[in-house]
């Protein structure tokens, strides 16, 4: 006999979900641009005040809101004219531009390039070729940054967004009690080094990345007030040997790569590192069966949209390589969300 969709007791709601989905990230991506969680910080406000604020239009101003409503990012007492709204716990604590922990950064970089250049993930998929700048300029992604100090401000803060909290989560839990020094490669802003430095009062650390990016760096270790324990230097991680530290980091810089660049990364980490030093790399490392860690794969492919050869990888891949390169020990250590820190031990 024939089993219909109904006796299977399936539902098309995940595929609509997922299929839809760019209209719900439209909506939040556009609040961040807007600031509208950094004015609601300020107090619940009406929509009124909010058309004002923010200069919209009348017309779907409470469909924008209480969409906003329905995906938990606001909360709201009374109905449309009498309403005044405010933002979740979540929002208030992480898309407010004012506090540490905002992440917004790396979703306005999303409204601003990539939402665009993931319309022609097709193409990608058929070509094995980026659809960023690259089209247009023919400058790879890190050329046409580096070409323009805003472009690179913003790319560097939407970095810092993606990576802070589990950048905060390493610093509370790997055991740095074994350790003295630490390198951040490829540092960018300097927040992994602020944050280790800020909890663990022995460890001096160093930011290293390309010297257009080191005033962004000094500005910020400045502001958190730690210019003495958190140093700069001006490093070419292709051309230059890594400054030797007890521990190298690395944070979503191996997935830019192609494997050939991953394997000489890891190689240069491994002669920079004393015995017993730690080399750690934190990204969405995906699953080793690949098929429950969506952020890491999806990162995977906004890594074909972005580079000409970089790609996310398991923690399998990742004990593969370092042990070629001469760690005798790996091990995964969970941060938050999909983040991971791989860690090899020489």
């Amino acid at each position: 006999m024939k089993t219909t969709v109904a006796e299977k007791q399936i539902a098309p709601s995940q595929i609509m979900q997922v299929g839809m989905g760019f209209m719900a990230a439209k909506t939040l991506l556009a609040a961040v641009r807007f600031d509208l969680f950094t004015h609601l910080a300020e107090g619940p406000m009406t929509g009124a005040e909010i058309q004002q604020r923010l200069g919209l239009h009348p017309r779907s101003l409470y469909d924008f809101l209480d969409t906003l409503v329905a995906l938990g990012f606001l909360k709201r007492e009374g109905m449309k004219e009498n309403a005044h709204y405010r933002n979740s716990e979540e929002a208030d604590a992480f898309l407010d531009k004012k506090k540490p922990a905002y992440i917004g950064g790396i979703l306005e970089m999303a409204n601003n390039r990539l939402y665009k250049f993931w319309g022609n993930l097709e193409e990608a998929l058929r070509t094995g070729e980026p659809q960023n700048e690259v089209k247009e300029s023919g400058k790879s992604l890190f050329d046409a940054l580096y070409s323009d100090p805003a472009r690179l401000k913003e790319f560097i803060t939407a970095m810092r967004g993606a990576q802070i909290g589990a950048i905060m989560a390493f610093a509370e839990k790997f055991d740095f009690s074994r350790y003295n020094t630490l390198c951040d490669i490829g540092g960018a802003s300097g927040a992994l080094a602020v944050q280790v430095a800020r909890v663990h009062e022995h460890m001096t650390c160093t930011t290293a990345d390309l010297p257009a990016v080191l005033p962004i760096a000094e500005q910020y270790i400045a502001d958190a007030g730690l210019s003495d324990k958190v140093k700069t230097a001006a490093l070419d991680f292709f051309k230059d040997t890594f400054p030797q530290a007890d521990i190298i980091t690395m944070g979503n810089i191996l997935h830019d790569w192609g494997l050939r660049d991953k394997k000489m990364l890891i190689k240069k980490a491994y002669d920079a590192l004393p015995q017993g030093g730690a080399f750690v790399v934190i990204e969405n490392i995906i699953d080793d069966d690949r098929k429950s860690n969506v952020p890491g794969l999806l990162m995977s492919l906004n890594m074909l949209i972005e580079t000409d050869a970089g790609f996310d990888y398991t923690f399998r891949d990742f004990n593969e390589w370092v042990t070629e390169a001469g760690f005798f020990k790996a091990e995964i250590l969970p941060l938050t969300g999909p983040s991971s820190a791989a860690i090899a031990i020489k």
